[in-house]
Order: C-alpha cells, then structure tokens, then sequence
C-alpha cells in the first residue's frame, strides 16, 4: 500500500535499512512547519514487540523523537501525532507527525526502517476543490448524561457503525473535509498500563480506548480549516494513537 504524508501528497519512495533518510523542503515564511515520519517496524526487535503491547509505552517511545524541555503537556507542544497501520500483509508502518524535525537516532538499534520528510509545503499547498481520499483513526465516543442508562454520568461510550460514521461525518465537515464516501472498521481496542497512586509500587493499572479507523473520499471546501485538523488531530485518545488524518490524491491509498 503507498503510504501517503498527512498533508495529501503521496510518497512511494522506500527508506533504506541502512539508517533513516530525510528530506526537506522550506516552507513558505510565517507558514506552518510539520514533519512526517514512516517507520517500518521490525517486529523481531524487543522494544518493537514491548510497544506494541502497551499504547501507553508506544506513547513514550514516539515522543523520543521530538525534543525534549517542552514543559507541561509535551506531545501537544510538539505537536506529535502518531498512528499504526497494520493491514495485515507486511510489517506495520508507525507514522509519527511532528511541528519540528524529529530526531530518529533516539530510537533503539533495528527498531524500524525510517523515512522523514517536511510537509510543510504539502500544507500550503491544499486548495478547495481538491479530491483526496484520507485516512483516520478516531476516539469515536459520546459522553453519558446525567440520566443515562448507558453508563454512568460521563463516561466514554464507543460508537458503531451509523453512529460512528456520523460522529466522521461532523468533524470532518468542521475540518474543512466534504465527504463522499465512509468506510468504517469496528472498533479496536487501545490499552496502555499506567502507574496509580492508589496501586502498589510494583502495580500498574489498565485503561482502554477506542479507536475506529475511517477511509474514504472528500473535497476540501475549507483549506484552513483543514490546515488546522492536520497540525492538531481530531478528537480525543490522541496519546493512545488517535487523531492523525492523513490524506493523498483520489487515486490512491492514504
């Protein structure tokens, strides 16, 4: 499958195992930088095969690659988003955006096969009327109310199917996106083990997300809108994986 960058160009050209490649354009002056990064995993590689089992680990291992002495709330200040593609044929393919060039030598040795680029001129370069097929993996929830009687009062419930493509369907249009089409997988379930002061030392406690992968094909009708959504993700669960939309031209994959 031809891997596309987040900002609707795609890019077909493979890394080298030797090391990671990189490759930069300048982007226009006051414009929005980003930098896009397409890791090969290795699965026979322990940390590769110790992230995959925990979201919360995969989190820590991405943000190796922004800088570091960002203060509170790292990931959004570096702006890093990231997602796993695993299709099934293959090893699955890590893309980890970034406001800022990443640094790919922080990862562990064979960890993946790297490929970097700056997309910022990919960014400008998005115009209404574009035809793009994209590609998302969202937290697509609803909050229970006061008097529910599905949960209680706030808590996440996942949504299926026209639920689910409706909760697309409103973020995309406020993303700048028209849809055509929706394709809409269940949901998978994204677990990560973080420590609690209420646990044992030696404990850590399980929490889960949803994540629900939407493919399709839209028109921009809002360049900046979907500036924005590109820059920043869309919805929730975004440490867990969640809100990357990547785009590419209508005749082929995201």
């Amino acid at each position: 499958m031809t891997t596309s960058t987040s900002a609707g160009i795609s890019d077909s050209r493979t890394s080298t195992a030797a090391g990671p490649s990189t490759e930069s354009q300048a982007a226009a002056p006051g414009t929005a930088t980003a930098w896009l990064t397409r890791l090969r995993l290795n699965l026979a590689s322990k940390a590769v095969q110790h992230d995959l089992r925990d979201a919360a680990a995969l989190h820590r291992r991405v943000m190796t690659l922004a800088p570091g002495g960002l203060g509170d709330s790292p990931r959004a200040r570096s702006g890093l988003l990231f997602r796993l593609d695993h299709d099934g044929a293959g090893a699955p393919i890590l893309l980890v955006q970034t406001h800022t060039a990443p640094d790919p030598l922080r990862l562990p040795a064979g960890y993946a096969q790297v490929r970097t680029r700056d997309i910022s001129p990919l960014l400008t370069a998005l115009r209404p009327g574009l035809t793009v097929r994209y590609r998302l993996l969202g937290n697509a929830i609803k909050r229970c109310g006061p008097n529910s009687t599905e949960g209680r009062w706030k808590q996440a419930i996942a949504l299926y199917g026209p639920d689910a493509e409706q909760w697309w369907a409103t973020r995309a249009h406020q993303a700048g996106l028209t849809l055509h089409t929706i394709q809409a997988d269940s949901p998978e379930t994204l677990s990560a083990r973080h420590s609690s002061a209420r646990a044992t030392r030696d404990t850590k406690v399980a929490v889960h997300h949803k994540g629900t992968r939407f493919d399709g094909t839209a028109t921009i009708h809002n360049a900046e809108a979907l500036r924005h959504a590109l820059l920043h993700g869309i919805g929730r669960a975004k440490s867990y994986g969640c809100g990357l939309l990547s785009l590419a031209p209508a005749h082929l994959n995201p």
